[in-house]
């Protein structure tokens, strides 16, 4: 299929990169400052040097990759709150032309799932958010192949930045705010954790689950209890370790409710995963638990979702 890659960061790279390698092509690629776009295929490699180099993939106007003759539009522009734009919009262009749209942003599908849902229905394009939530992990794809309905309840550790503070907290003893340093020495946190280690980013994959699982009600941030681990003390970590558990963030969607915070878990059960690994676990009518874990975020990581949700529409 022909690509039109909106967002150059991390997995927006990724998948320009990768594209090939599935048997795509990319025929635009535009960030905040520019775009370049070729029917015939864009040379990626020098469109990402000259991102690196200038700021900007190329001199042509960002509207002219929702424009030019694609068939999926792969939204990776950064995940924002409110009316969740601009990837909203780029959404809604794409559908209004009949384009298929695969997200990696989730505020379309955690903010504004209903509109999207509503464009998609009045559309011939589909639209597929897989790597919304876990990264590399196909958690959506499970709810879709087990049925929403015969699914109870589902609970995980999503953020692997939080999961990296909290499990070496736990096995050095250390202080949060020194693992906080640490991890963003290693760039497994952001400059700003605040996303992360306040739970929002694992609320927003919890609310894209409960839209899902959903029959018919919208689900927004505003809708589930948060609380992060900023001012978790070591001594809790101590204390529960004492008791042979240990304390993870965890989201659960379960009884109409979506809520996210620090959790005691067994310290040797599936959930008590460490580093920076996320681990999903579904709760069905007739299969007893379900569990995935692997790699929650990285580029080529959930770029490979991003690449298992246009198979599927090629399907």
């Amino acid at each position: 299929m022909n690509l039109a890659v909106v967002g150059v960061g991390a997995v927006g790279s990724a998948v320009a990169r990768l594209a090939g390698e599935y048997g795509h092509t990319v025929v635009a690629l535009a960030d905040s400052r520019g775009a370049v776009v070729n029917p015939a295929g864009v040379d990626v490699e020098t469109a990402l040097a000259r991102k690196r180099e200038t700021g900007a993939v190329g001199d042509g106007d960002p509207e002219r990759a929702l424009s030019g003759s694609y068939d999926v539009l792969v939204e990776a522009t950064p995940t924002t709150l409110g009316d969740a734009q601009p990837g909203f919009g780029h959404l809604r262009t794409a559908l209004a032309r009949d384009r298929h749209v695969v997200l990696a942003n989730k505020g379309p599908v955690a903010q504004r799932y209903n509109d999207v849902r509503e464009l998609a229905g009045a559309s011939d394009g589909e639209v597929r958010f897989e790597a919304t939530v876990g990264g590399a992990i196909p958690v959506l794809a499970t709810i879709e192949d087990v049925g929403p309905a015969q699914i109870s309840a589902v609970r995980g550790v999503l953020n692997g930045t939080a999961n990296f503070i909290l499990s070496r907290m736990a096995a050095e003893g250390l202080a949060y705010e020194q693992v906080l340093a640490e991890a963003q020495d290693l760039g497994v946190a952001e400059t700003d954790p605040s996303f992360d280690v306040e739970g929002t980013d694992a609320a927003l994959k919890c609310v894209i689950i409960a839209n899902v699982l959903s029959d018919g009600r919208e689900y927004t941030l505003s809708d589930a209890a948060v609380e992060g681990i900023r001012d978790l003390p070591t001594s809790a970590l101590d204390l529960a370790s004492e008791d042979g558990r240990t304390i993870r963030l965890v989201g659960e969607v379960q009884d109409d409710e979506v809520r996210v915070g620090p959790r005691l878990v067994p310290e040797h059960s599936a959930m008590a995963v460490t580093g920076t690994q996320n681990i999903v676990q579904f709760e069905t009518n007739h299969a007893g638990s379900l569990y995935h874990s692997g790699r929650g975020a990285g580029g080529p990581e959930t770029a490979s979702a991003i690449f298992a949700d246009i198979n599927r529409l090629d399907g």
